[in-house]
C-alpha cells in the first residue's frame, strides 16, 4: 500500500519550498516535484536549482523506494525558464544574480554553473524513472528541465524553445546533449541559436518526447501504473542498461546486457523456494 508523506518528512523547509515555488509529494513508490508558482509562469531561480539538487541526495541516500519521479507543473505553463528578475541589477532578493556571476572570476562561475547544473543531472542518474509532464510552455531552463527527465509526456499544445542564445548565453543545463541527439546537429543548432518555438509533435519525431496527448497527466498515470506492473528492480535495471548506450560499441553492448540479464537471474533465484 502507498504511504502519503508531508512535505518536512523529507527534511525541506515548507516556507522554503513556498518561496522558489516548489510542491515535493512523496507517495511511495512515487515522489511527484510540482513546480508550482503559475502566476510567475514558473519561472526558475537559483534557489529552486539548489532545492532541487538536496532533493536528489535525498533520493540517492534515503530515498531506496522511489521507483517513479513525476516533474509537473501548476498553471497555464510548465516553466518560462530563469526567473526575469535575474537579468537585473536587484536579481532576485537574497540570491545570487547573474550581474554577481558576471562580475565573478573564473572559477567562482564554473562553481555557479555546477551547482546550477546538480539539480538536473540526477534525473537520468538515480535508478528510478522520471517523467517530465509538460503542457504550455518550456522555454530555456524549463526545456531543459523536461529533457533532463526520462520520458517527456506532452499535451498536443505544448511548446518547447531554448532561449539561452537570444540573450548571448547557451545552453548549460544539460539541454545540448540530447537536442543532437534527438534532433541532429544542424537542427539542434538552428533551433538553439534561433530559440525557435518546437511543437510536442516536432519533439516526438525527434525523440525526444512521447507522442503528445490531450490528457497529459493521464497518460502518465498509465505509464507510472505499466511501470510499476513489472518485477521489483527490471526497470532500474533496464534504465541502467540503456542509460549510455550511445557511446558504447555493439560488442560492449553485448556484454552489458549479458551482465545486467545476469543480475536479474540471481534476483528471480532469491524468489525460488530453497
Amino acid at each position: 500500500m502507498s504511504t502519503a508523506h508531508e512535505d518536512h518528512t523529507l527534511g525541506f523547509d515548507p516556507d522554503e519550498l513556498s518561496t522558489v515555488g516548489l510542491k515535493v509529494t512523496w507517495q511511495e513508490p512515487v515522489l511527484r516535484l510540482t513546480l508550482a508558482a503559475p502566476d510567475r509562469r514558473n519561472a526558475q531561480s537559483p534557489q529552486l536549482w539548489s532545492v532541487l539538487a538536496r532533493v536528489g541526495d535525498w533520493v540517492r541516500g534515503r530515498g531506496r523506494g522511489v521507483q517513479i519521479i513525476v516533474i509537473d507543473a501548476e498553471g497555464l505553463s510548465f516553466s518560462a525558464g530563469l526567473d526575469r528578475r535575474m537579468f537585473t541589477p536587484e536579481g532576485i532578493p537574497g540570491q545570487t544574480s547573474l550581474m554577481d556571476v558576471v562580475r565573478a572570476d573564473d572559477a567562482d562561475k564554473l562553481t555557479f554553473i555546477e551547482a546550477a547544473q546538480a539539480g538536473f543531472r540526477w534525473l537520468r542518474d538515480v535508478p528510478a524513472v522520471s517523467i517530465a509532464v509538460v503542457s504550455g510552455h518550456a522555454i530555456g531552463a524549463g526545456f531543459q528541465l523536461a529533457l533532463a527527465a526520462d520520458v517527456v509526456v506532452p499535451h498536443h499544445d505544448a511548446v518547447f524553445a531554448m532561449k539561452e542564445t537570444s540573450w548571448g548565453l547557451v545552453p548549460d543545463l544539460g539541454g545540448s546533449l540530447p537536442m543532437v541527439r534527438g534532433a541532429g546537429y544542424g537542427p539542434a543548432l538552428i533551433a538553439c541559436a534561433t530559440g525557435q518555438d518546437i511543437t510536442a509533435a516536432q519533439l516526438a519525431s525527434w525523440g525526444l518526447a512521447l507522442t503528445p496527448v490531450d490528457d497529459p497527466a493521464a497518460e502518465s498515470a498509465r505509464i507510472i501504473d505499466a511501470l510499476l506492473a513489472t518485477p521489483p528492480g527490471a526497470v532500474a535495471d533496464l534504465k541502467d542498461l540503456l542509460t549510455g548506450i550511445g557511446q558504447r560499441r555493439r560488442s560492449d553492448q553485448w556484454q552489458r546486457e549479458a551482465q545486467v540479464q545476469s543480475r536479474r537471474l540471481n534476483a528471480w533465484a532469491e524468489q525460488l523456494p530453497s
